[in-house]
């Protein structure tokens, strides 16, 4: 194998991962330890000022976690990454490392509810300042840039709707922009999609998703590209400038094109500190060794189920990108030959009373706040994950009062459509 590069089956498997030496054991082990021991007293110097890569405290890096992070780094075609207690996690640590109070970030309006709540309310305590852009639009990307721009904030496949953003023109904006391109990967996953090879500066994921597959662990996690100059222009302090308690190392220059996850690491999750369990990393290491084929039946399954709301008579509109007919097909074909995802909407002619009506008569469909499991999972966005936004914001993001959001398991797909049949009818 040394003369040949491993397919990406074969990373979700293997990348990252060595048997224990000590045990021999073949399955990464759980080491849940709070700390290390370390060698001797110059060893844990060197340690503590980023002199050596090694093992000093769970809240920092773990043995199990370092084996998640290879492996999300090798299937997403990054230098380095770092796994966190979860998406919004990782997208809390992103941002530390690039904004000072009075920044901006731009980020498309197509976006988890979640993370419009994040973004609009909570970072305001930390002083930094949203800009939506319409990622249908990408010249809204360019007016939104201002001298205090530092990011753009993109989801490759967008939460709730299932659309497709074209990444390459968003990171041709944010090129122009001179700052990095934050590209959340966790509906696609890397089997789908790999935006770095379309321009993203940096990928987050929700672990809890895709990745991890059976809706059991929380965990998110920061891949470095390793692509962006942060030195240029003094825009990015934390990363061009000494740091004062590493005795003035400056990071992208000591650490180059992997300087990003460290500063992750070594400033975000070190002060931070949302540290994933090393049991959470094992449940995810676990769910990546099938994610090509759950992916693969999760989107054949989702592209029957739309064909079949598409030609039910209650229902006003399908939400699909994998469906001939939807406006972002073409950019399915480009950026997810594979499948146009698991995760899509769906409107009905009754409106929010029929969306939660629907909701209440599924028997298969679980209904819970959440995408990515291996189970069929449904939810009425309206009145649950984007209930804190006017209803002229619900429509913005997708997620209007007659949208049922849909995430499509591995099931058998003749009982998925009987159970949305019986439900329409009831």
């Amino acid at each position: 194998m040394s003369d040949r590069l491993p397919g990406f089956s074969t990373l979700a498997v293997h990348a990252g991962a060595q048997p224990d030496p000590t045990t021999g054991a073949r399955a990464t082990p759980i080491y849940q330890t709070t700390s290390f021991v370390f060698n001797d007293a110059d060893h844990a110097a060197s340690l503590f000022g980023l002199q050596a890569f090694g093992n000093i405290y769970t809240r920092i890096g773990n043995p199990t976690n370092a084996v998640l992070e290879e492996r999300v780094a090798a299937l997403e075609g990054g230098t380095a990454a770092l796994a966190v207690a979860s998406g919004h996690a990782a997208q809390v640590v992103i941002l530390q490392q690039l904004l000072q109070p009075g920044d901006e970030f731009i980020a498309a309006r197509k976006l988890y509810g979640g993370s419009i709540n994040q973004f609009t309310h909570a970072f305001k305590s930390f002083g930094w300042n949203v800009v939506w852009a319409d990622p249908d639009d990408i010249a809204s990307f360019e007016r939104a840039v201002t001298p205090r721009t530092k990011a753009i904030f993109i989801e490759s496949i967008a939460n709730p709707a299932g659309s497709i953003t074209d990444i390459e023109a968003v990171s041709t904006v944010a090129r122009k922009a001179g700052v990095p391109l934050i590209v959340d990967n966790t509906l696609a996953s890397p089997y789908l999609i790999r935006p770095i090879d379309h321009g993203a500066d940096i990928v987050v994921h929700s672990l809890t998703k895709f990745l991890g597959g059976h809706g059991n662990s929380l965990g998110g996690i920061i891949v470095d590209a390793g692509t962006f100059d942060w030195s240029t222009g003094g825009k990015y302090p934390m990363l061009s400038e000494p740091r004062p308690e590493y005795h003035g190392i400056r990071l992208q220059e000591t650490f180059g094109n992997f300087a990003f996850a460290i500063a992750c690491r070594v400033l975000g999750l070190r002060d931070l500190g949302p540290a994933l369990s090393p049991f959470n990393a094992f449940m995810i290491l676990t769910g990546i060794e099938t994610l090509p084929l759950r992916m693969q039946k999760h989107c054949d399954n989702a592209k029957a189920v739309a064909e079949f709301l598409a030609g039910h008579p209650a229902v006003a509109s399908v939400s699909y990108a994998g469906l001939p007919s939807d406006k972002y097909n073409q950019l399915a074909r480009k950026y997810a030959p594979k499948g146009a995802g698991a995760v899509f909407t769906f409107s009905l002619k009754g409106g929010y009373d029929a969306g939660v009506n629907l909701v209440s008569k599924l028997q298969l469909f679980s209904h819970l706040a959440n995408v990515g499991d291996t189970r069929s999972l449904v939810i009425h966005p309206a009145s649950t994950t984007h209930s804190q936004l006017d209803d002229a914001a619900k429509v913005k993001s997708g997620a209007g009062p007659d949208v049922v959001r849909l995430s499509i398991g591995i099931e058998d797909k003749e009982d998925l459509i009987a159970d949305l049949e019986q439900a329409l009818g009831a």
